[in-house]
């Protein structure tokens, strides 16, 4: 069955990391917006029923449980198996947990980034490590126990200590899924263009180097194994069945539908994207036109992001053989996997395998 992504573009403040498209917009766009959001959701030809649903953008708990129950009550499928809303530390309440509880959410991914005052006063969130622990308890609460916390390795002024800080604040709240991403350093967030062109804004000069980044990551899988919440994908660690289901589709090739600005959406067979904007969203201009997937690129891309690995078809072994001498993936069976070096060096090793 297939998954279904929301987009809620929408925050109260831009980190200074993230290139998402997304961020701080007129409330008269916001109105717009969800009036549009839920039209393209209401005229959506369902032919099957969704089992997973994922609210991301944006801060979408910024939104009023109302609002949100509004949209997803567009959605067939109710009771889903997975329901999760992203969440930004500092905005949830008890009677925004209860709310989203009874629109059918049963999962909240937080997005901490960091448990350290000064990486989070320097990339521009508010939230305290106090603030997340109350939240995380908010939650438990009110029924929601499928938490998961994202943190990101390579802030402005963090080092390998101050990551350990917040990877032991995250192992006492107990949490049963964490994402540990290392920054992207691309011109489509304002910390990443600022280090590509060498300057100091944003704190770009005191970003950690690569190294310390990697032992980040490494100490990262380490602790968290310790605790029983082992790595899936490259950059998601749950315990037994805590594992995402919604983005497990994504990694497996399997459908899913996206409504709103900038989401994406596979069939099987095809793929399309809404526009970019919430801006262009609204104006009525929604997709781009369809293309067709490309199952043997995107087999590799995709799966070998996974612990488990990828079961390789007649002719594949060839395209695979020099990173297993080279000691970057690992053969089970028919099946192969990146070793943990090759996780390293997983960006390097999955464009190999985009346009042979």
């Amino acid at each position: 069955m297939a998954g279904v992504y929301i987009s809620f573009p929408f925050c109260a403040q831009k980190c200074t990391y993230c290139n998402f498209a997304s961020g701080v917009f007129p409330r008269e766009l916001e109105d717009r917006y969800l009036t549009g959001l839920r039209r393209e959701i209401a005229e959506f030809e369902w032919r099957w029923r969704p089992e997973t649903v994922y609210v991301g953008g944006g801060t979408p708990s910024r939104l009023e449980a109302g609002k949100l129950a509004a949209i997803l009550s567009a959605v067939p499928g109710a009771p889903w198996q997975e329901a999760t809303v992203e969440a930004a530390p500092g905005d949830i309440t008890a009677e925004r947990a209860a709310g989203w509880l009874a629109a059918g959410i049963n999962r909240v991914s937080l997005g901490v980034q960091s448990f350290i005052r000064k990486e989070l006063a320097q990339t521009g969130r508010k939230h305290t490590a106090e603030t997340v622990a109350a939240e995380v308890e908010i939650l438990r609460a009110a029924g929601i126990g499928n938490i998961s916390l994202d943190l990101i390795a390579g802030l402005p002024f963090q080092t390998v200590g101050s990551f350990r800080e917040s990877l032991d604040w995250t192992l006492r709240l107990k949490v049963p899924h964490v994402s540990v991403y290392m920054l992207e350093v691309d011109e489509d967030s304002r910390l990443g263009s600022e280090m590509l062109l060498g300057g100091g804004r944003f704190g770009a000069a005191s970003t950690p180097g690569e190294d310390d980044v990697v032992e980040m990551y490494e100490l990262a899988r380490e602790l968290l194994a310790q605790a029983g919440i082992e790595r899936y994908e490259i950059s998601n660690f749950a315990r037994r069945g805590f594992e995402s289901r919604h983005n497990l589709k994504y990694w497996r090739l399997e459908p899913y539908v996206g409504f709103g600005a900038d989401a994406h959406s596979f069939d099987g067979g095809l793929r399309w994207q809404n526009v970019e904007t919430a801006a262009e969203y609204t104006s009525g201009a929604m997709r781009a036109e369809p293309v067709a997937a490309k199952p043997g690129e995107e087999r590799f891309f995709v799966g070998l992001r996974l612990a488990e690995g990828i079961a390789l078809e007649e002719g594949d072994w060839p395209r695979v053989e020099r990173f297993l001498s080279g000691g970057l993936m690992e053969r089970t069976g028919d099946r192969v996997k990146l070793t943990d070096r090759g996780v390293l060096y997983s960006n390097e090793v999955l464009e190999e395998f985009v346009n042979p």
